[in-house]
């Protein structure tokens, strides 16, 4: 048993040993455990034998010599009993497995006979108590499911490997929606999805949106300050000269009036446009909140206007060839794709390693996500355990009563027949103090 031992410790799996040698070698130390349960099996039954022989052996002995003196008596009731219970319990045991001396005993042979139906209350039993709905949510609720993933994605290699194996999985994927038709599919409902939409409210809401938060500022300061520069233009004022200069009566022309006149009104444009410019609080910059207030409210309720949205939507729709365009984009994706899981790119793998990463230190730190997370995990667990706890325990049940009767004889044999045994010892002992108990009170008896 030592030099058994000491074996099996030699050869256990080292963490550098491959999974087919770990495989191998588990089920080497399984036969190697079988192995012994059977040969201690065996000593257990010799020895219990033995001690039947032995109080056989006693008893006749003794009741030899029972007539050389009186203490051979109690000898003899006690072996005699001890043999009673010894044979006794050794029918009981034998019983459980086989018919004793291949005699066709009624109500031996108990677990052959009955294989089916252990194997139904087997399943049952696992069914009912080991896949109760309270055990099981009590036990999924003591799991921490993120946690588990949060130290796992950590792990830069183990990210690295995971994005490595979507990326391997993406193109029979693509390839499969391809096959389906989903792009296809995918482009009739984004072009349905868009002629539903409402341009109108959809428009309203984004410029209030934007008023109220003051991004469209930067674009009237951008609107001022090109107009600025434009009129700051030599070319702009010869322009304006040249068209006011058409426009002036003849008279005024004579005198060159348009001049003085385009000077004095780019003069006073550029310091308005200054002036607003440099004064975040003008009243021009709350007049053109107001404006653009009002062209949004006019947008929604301006029937005629709302038509002219919508118009050039559909307009803008009919000019779109949006399958051309998923048709495209699929194709470089595809490609794209293809290429990174083929090795020639790791932009992707890299990057979507970061996002494990990122997502495993995101579960780390924040303990409500992980709570829903355990929460969500638990509840779908615990309904599949209860939608297919009945099929598991059919499974139990069917894969119990397609075994061999002899291996199935030898499995309950080899993890319960040493204790077996045990009850042999126990019914020579007892049996043996209880025949030595009769005996003397029979003595007693015949004494008084």
């Amino acid at each position: 048993m030592k030099f058994d031992t000491e074996w099996r410790r030699s050869v256990r799996p080292s963490p550098t040993t491959s999974r087919l040698n770990r495989k191998e070698i588990g089920v080497l130390l399984h036969s190697l455990e079988q192995k012994d349960s059977g040969r201690e099996l065996g000593r257990i039954k010799v020895v219990a034998t033995f001690v039947l022989a032995c109080t056989l052996s006693l008893f006749l002995v003794s009741r030899y010599f029972s007539s050389a003196h009186p203490a051979f008596g109690f000898v003899a009731a006690f072996a005699e009993a001890a043999t009673i219970g010894g044979l006794a319990d050794w029918y009981a045991v034998v019983a459980l497995f086989r018919k004793p001396l291949g005699l066709p005993i009624p109500h031996t042979a108990i677990v052959p006979n009955n294989r089916d139906r252990i194997a139904d209350k087997l399943g049952e039993f696992i069914e009912t108590h080991f896949l109760a709905a309270d055990p099981v949510n009590e036990k999924l609720r003591q799991v921490d499911f993120a946690a588990f993933a949060s130290d796992w994605l950590s792990d830069r290699s183990r990210s690295t490997d995971l994005a490595g194996f979507v990326l391997r999985l993406l193109p029979a994927a693509m390839e499969a929606s391809e096959q389906a038709g989903l792009t296809a599919f995918v482009a009739r409902r984004v072009m349905a999805e868009l002629q539903a939409v409402d341009l109108a409210p959809l428009a309203r809401t984004i410029l209030k949106g934007v008023v109220n938060q003051g991004r469209h500022r930067p674009l009237l300061d951008g609107v001022l300050d090109a107009v600025h520069e434009f009129l700051g233009r030599p070319e702009t004022i010869a322009a304006l000269r040249e068209k006011a200069r058409q426009e002036l009566p003849t008279l005024l022309r004579l005198y060159r009036a348009e001049g003085f006149l385009v000077k004095k009104a780019v003069a006073f444009a550029i310091a308005f446009l200054e002036e607003i410019r440099s004064d975040p609080d003008h009243p021009f910059r709350g007049e053109f909140d107001r404006m653009v207030l009002s062209f949004a409210d006019r947008i929604e309720t301006d029937t005629a206007f709302a038509e002219r949205i919508a118009g050039l939507k559909r307009f803008l729709l009919s000019r779109l060839k949006l399958g051309r365009l998923a048709d495209a984009f699929w194709a470089d994706a595809r490609s794209f794709i293809s290429r990174s899981a083929e090795g020639g790119s790791t932009v992707l793998q890299n990057h979507l390693a970061n996002v494990f990463v990122e997502v495993g230190r995101a579960l780390a730190t924040d303990p409500e996500i992980r709570s829903d997370i355990n929460y969500g995990v638990a509840t779908i667990l615990s309904s599949f355990v209860k939608d297919q706890k009945a099929g598991v325990s059919s499974f139990i049940a069917d894969q119990v009563k397609s075994w061999d009767v002899a291996h199935l004889v030898e499995l309950i044999e080899a993890n319960v027949g040493k204790d077996l045994q045990y009850i042999r010892f126990n019914g020579s002992v007892i049996g043996g103090l209880a025949g030595l108990v009769l005996y003397t009170a029979e003595r007693l008896m015949h004494l008084s």
